[in-house]
């Protein structure tokens, strides 16, 4: 008997057939498509990748004082400075197959068609960390298939372009980990005050858990989501072969201890001195998108302990329902270096800093800047002029002019410039100028390094010009080390976040000053605190002196505003001012000597263990 084949069977096979050959062709077309797309990707190089960071701000000792950021902490961390365990809990999580996939998780997209097929809208994600790390770095976080698209296109040019350590390293230093934290360093610096290199793995799969909703799985705010989602990926890290069975149960049931939030939310360190440091950064060159989102390392002068030292003596000195302000500032006079900064007794009522800013008279602390000029005018410390009640004419049409000596007290006698130092007499400071000739003290201040204009009057020798106290500190700092110039340094050196070193101060060693004369100088100034130069009055340091143990030169300067105190050791000269804003004169005497207490308590706890 003849078997013929049925008609439907033949009709089949060649359905069949041709569906294996539209199969096989739509199989090519996308395989095409995809060596198209990964070819363009490469050809299209690597795409820019400018993820905002955090600006930090490092004291000399390399401890952070601030940052700078628009409310989102980012600091990018080496892939090697991030614990293992953070690594490992990560890919178990979100991305298992990373180091094997190109880009897409072919399964896992299957998966969510599927379910978005079902349930007729974009319902499940299927994202690798290639695919939020371009999410992340260029697009937002729409549910929507162009979003896809587009998404697919940059995750093909990372991966063509980057290697997968270098976008693993990306994607953990980008991710979003709540309370407006951004990337491992930070979340780990939040959560647990501790570097992202430390951490458990306790801690590690805790936070880990966060980016798949931050606002769900915040420990901070719901702890119980955050604890369970923590189980959930140690015990995937375990079915993984990433940790045994036994170190998952028993990171599970680790405590976990918290960063203190006041800690997070410490209060800013030197914030004038904070403030002059970012004003430089724009005198440098550097504009202001990149000093807060530039990522950059800026490695400054302050010493945090000598900080630490002036703010206590502020707090200590100022009662405080008192309106009266005050500023310090304290250099290194070798190299300019500025090691404290105060410009207010409170940054949070006012930003407007006194050391840097305010314009005040100096008083009697001119009086060493005109000194030295009349040294190099053949002046010698024993040179007399008669300290009396002296009343100036001039020729040139001026007033008379009559200077007063504190509590109107004269030697009526000739003195010596040593005392006349030692002792802050008027008249003698006077009867230099007009000896010398006005100009003379206008052209020395600017040799100091003085750029405030000192007015070509006689009062000018009282200091009746204003000046600002970081200039006095300045110029006190040439007196210091011997005449050398030097200008107050806030910034030692600039890193962007390649590692590159963008900004370093060099330092300026032009000697301005005889080296000789700025030595004799020196010595004058040592007299205020030396009580054998007691005459018709006493030294000017002689209420502090109690309070030194090694020798200072210094000068105090006293008007009706403003008090003043200015000294050094060859390592460090500190500037004191106190006063108060709004013209206000002082009027108590315990007021008067706020200044010189500040300034001797700060030099003998900032000086302490070091030679004399």
């Amino acid at each position: 008997m003849k078997q013929t084949s049925h008609p439907n069977f033949k009709r089949t096979l060649k359905v069949a057939q041709v569906s294996l050959v539209i199969s096989i062709f739509f199989v090519i077309i996308l395989f095409l498509t995809l060596l198209g797309l990964y070819t363009y990707g490469k050809l299209a190089g690597p795409p820019p990748i400018e993820v905002p960071q955090s600006t930090i701000y490092y004291a000399a000792d390399g401890s952070m004082i601030g940052e700078t950021n628009s409310g989102q902490k980012r600091y990018w961390v080496d892939l090697d400075d991030i614990s293992p365990h953070l690594v490992e809990a990560t890919l178990a999580i979100e991305d298992q197959h990373f180091y094997s996939h190109a880009g897409f998780d072919y399964k896992r997209i299957i998966g969510a068609i599927v379910a978005d097929l079902k349930a007729m809208s974009k319902v499940q994600g299927a994202s690798t960390i290639t695919q939020q790390y371009a999410r992340n770095l260029f697009l937002n976080h729409e549910k929507t298939w162009a979003r896809k698209l587009k998404e697919a296109f940059h995750t093909i040019r990372l991966e063509t372009n980057y290697s997968k350590d270098d976008i693993l390293e990306g994607y953990l230093n980008t991710i979003y980990y709540g309370h407006g934290v951004y990337g491992i360093e930070a979340a780990s610096l939040y959560y647990f005050n501790k570097n992202a290199r430390d951490l458990t793995l306790s801690e590690a799969a805790l936070l880990a858990g966060i980016p798949k909703g931050p606002s769900l799985y915040s420990p901070l705010t719901s702890f119980d989501n955050a604890k369970k989602r923590q189980e959930l990926i140690l015990n995937e890290m375990a079915r993984q072969g990433r940790i045994s069975k036994n170190e998952a149960t028993v990171a599970a049931l680790q405590p976990i201890e918290f960063a203190a939030q006041e800690v997070v939310t410490k209060p800013k360190v030197a914030p004038y001195f904070q403030d002059v440091v970012k004003a430089q950064l724009k005198e440098i060159g550097i504009d202001e998108q990149t000093i807060a989102l530039g990522g950059l390392e800026i490695h400054t002068t302050l010493d945090s302990d000598m900080q630490n030292i002036a703010e206590e003596q502020f707090e200590k000195t100022f009662p405080k329902n008192s309106m009266l302000q005050g500023a310090l500032v304290a250099m290194d006079p070798q190299t300019g270096y500025v090691k404290a900064l105060i410009g207010g007794r409170d940054y949070g009522e006012t930003s407007f800093n006194r050391a840097t800013q305010a314009l005040r008279q100096p008083g009697s602390t001119i009086k060493p800047l005109l000194y030295y000029a009349a040294l190099e005018k053949g002046f010698t410390p024993s040179s007399t002029f008669r300290s009396e009640k002296t009343t100036f004419n001039f020729n040139d049409g001026r007033d008379p002019y009559t200077p007063h000596n504190f509590n109107h007290k004269y030697a009526e006698d000739d003195i010596t410039l040593m005392q006349a130092l030692a002792l802050s007499d008027n008249v003698y400071a006077v009867k230099t100028h007009l000896y010398l000739g006005m100009d003379t003290l206008s052209e020395v201040t600017k040799r100091f390094g003085i750029k405030s204009p000192t007015k070509e009057v006689p009062s000018a020798a009282l200091g009746t010009s204003n000046v600002r106290l970081i200039e006095l500190a300045n110029a006190y700092s040439l007196l210091a080390n011997g005449g050398r110039k030097v200008e107050p340094v806030f910034i030692t050196k600039v890193v962007d976040r390649d590692g590159d070193i963008i900004y370093q101060h060099e330092l300026d060693q032009t000697q301005v000053l005889d080296k000789d004369i700025a030595f004799v100088t020196t010595h004058l100034m040592t007299g205020i605190f030396d009580e054998r130069l007691n005459d018709y009055t006493t030294v000017t340091g002689h209420n502090i002196r109690s309070k030194l143990t090694r020798i200072y030169a210094g000068k105090s300067g006293t008007t009706d505003y403003d008090n003043w105190m200015v000294g050094f050791t060859p390592k460090l000269v500190t500037a004191v001012w106190v006063g108060y804003d709004k013209g206000k004169e002082i009027s108590r005497t315990d007021e008067r000597q706020y200044a010189k207490n500040i300034w001797a308590d700060f030099m003998e706890t900032s000086l302490a263990g070091t030679p004399i």
